[in-house]
C-alpha cells in the first residue's frame, strides 16, 4: 500500500503485479502439495497420515471453491498446498486463486484510495 500512497505507478498496475506475484507464489504451494504424499510417514515430516486424511476429507467436502479463500492469512497456504495434494487441475487452480488474490488487492487499493 506504500506504493499506492507514494503514487509510484498506476493503481491498476500495482494491483496486477501484486496479484500475479501472489498467485505465482500459490502455484509453488500447489506444486509442493502435489509432491506431498511421498513424504508422509517419514519421522521428520510434520503431517501424519491421519492429519492428511482429515485435510483430504475437508477438501473433498468443500472442494475447489474453497480456493476462493486463498487470500486469507493462515488459511490460504494450507488450502493451496492441499489443492496440489488433491491433484486439482492447474487451470482451475489458477482461475480461482487468481480471482481470490486479485479481489483482495483491489479491495486494499480501494480502501487505501478512500482513506487518502
Amino acid at each position: 500500500m506504500a506504493l499506492l500512497l507514494g503514487d509510484v505507478a498506476a493503481p491498476w498496475l500495482l494491483v496486477a503485479v501484486a496479484s500475479a506475484g501472489n498467485t505465482l507464489g500459490s502455484v509453488v504451494n500447489w506444486w509442493l502439495g502435489g509432491r506431498l504424499e511421498r513424504f508422509v510417514g517419514r519421522r521428520w515430516f510434520p503431517v501424519g497420515p491421519a492429519a492428511l486424511e482429515r485435510a483430504r476429507g475437508w477438501y473433498a467436502r468443500w472442494g475447489r471453491w474453497s480456493l476462493l479463500l486463498a487470500w486469507l492469512p493462515l488459511v490460504g497456504d494450507p488450502l493451496t498446498i492441499m489443492a496440489g495434494a488433491m491433484r486439482e487441475r492447474l487451470g482451475v487452480f489458477l482461475a480461482l486463486v487468481g480471482i481470490s488474490k486479485t479481489c483482495r488487492f483491489v479491495a486494499l487499493a480501494l480502501i487505501t484510495s478512500y482513506w487518502t
